[in-house]
């Protein structure tokens, strides 16, 4: 079963890697934090090598500021582009910012 599993990341991230500037930390987020987070939160931007990523509510930010250098390895591992931070953003505070 490991083989299959490495055959899939490298097609993961050959795919990835293909993608146009600055879609590629978008397009990980989801492969890299796994299906349970992904249904709870959305990468919504990725610029200046941050990668934002909304989060339902202060727990959920709390514990994924916990991981976050885990994140950022396996973003790092998949694209091109260096992502030197996730920023966890709650989905209200991202609405009120452009207000």
């Amino acid at each position: 079963m490991e083989r299959a599993d490495n055959g899939m990341e490298k097609l993961v991230a050959s795919a990835l890697k293909r993608v146009p500037p600055g879609e590629g930390p978008l397009l990980a987020w989801s492969v890299a934090c796994g299906s349970v987070v992904a249904e709870k939160t959305r990468a919504v931007g990725f610029e200046n090598g941050i990668l934002r990523v909304e989060v339902p509510d202060v727990g959920w930010r709390k514990e994924l500021q916990t991981i976050a250098g885990q994140y950022l390895a396996i973003l790092n591992r998949y694209c091109n582009e260096s992502v030197k931070r996730v920023e966890f953003v709650i989905v209200d505070e991202r609405s009120s910012e452009r207000r």
